[in-house]
């Protein structure tokens, strides 16, 4: 080949590696961008999930139970943005007493027109991690009693032979949010009930 062939040729031949560059670099970018942007399916088990609920008077302090109907949530680890529902069986509320429990759901609840209690999370703040212990905040929209009110839930996690242990604990004001207050004159209870939550999920990415 000619001088001033090979000399023509060394653009063509630079131009084609860095095409080759360019391209590499683009799918190298686009596969970094799709892992970032990889979501995390978090899925509550009602079977290991136990929801406990404390409210003092008094005289004595009254504990109970609520069981989950069902919880799944997606996270965005990129943007900390979080969809999705964890719903409460309003109905199953009990104190392991029956008559306290009737007026409970009767007059206080109303659990026959309100069946279900929700947390909707909307955002993540902190790092999440699958791979150690951790505590981060999530934000989210609590409904009681046919209500949206905002609610942030500090969660810890622990995980577990792949699965995720999820504990968390808060106070609903229930008389500010519109629930009817059982106190009468001669016995007063707290305008307060706190929630305990003890869950095991399942996750995937």
């Amino acid at each position: 080949m000619r001088l001033k062939d090979q000399a023509a040729r060394i653009p063509q031949i630079y131009l084609g590696r860095c095409s080759s560059l360019f391209l590499f670099m683009l799918l190298a970018g686009t596969a970094i961008e799709g892992q970032q942007n990889r979501g995390v399916d978090i899925s509550l088990d009602p079977s290991n999930t136990v929801i406990r609920w404390t409210l003092g008077d008094v005289l004595h302090t009254v504990r109970g139970t609520f069981k989950l109907k069902s919880g799944s949530i997606r996270l965005d680890p990129a943007t900390g943005e979080m969809t999705g529902l964890v719903i409460v069986d309003a109905t199953t509320g009990e104190s392991g007493n029956s008559a306290r429990d009737e007026q409970m759901h009767k007059k206080i609840l109303e659990s026959s027109r309100y069946q279900t209690i929700t947390f909707r999370p909307t955002h993540e703040i902190g790092k999440f991690d699958l791979t150690r212990d951790q505590t981060f905040t999530v934000d989210g929209v609590f409904n009681l009693h046919g209500q949206d009110h905002p609610l942030q839930l500090v969660v810890n996690v622990r995980p577990n032979s792949g699965a995720l242990n999820l504990t968390t604990h808060f106070d609903v004001p229930y008389v500010k949010r519109g629930l009817k207050d059982p106190s009468t004159f001669i016995l007063r209870v707290d305008k307060d009930v706190s929630i305990e939550i003890e869950a095991t999920a399942q996750v995937k990415q």
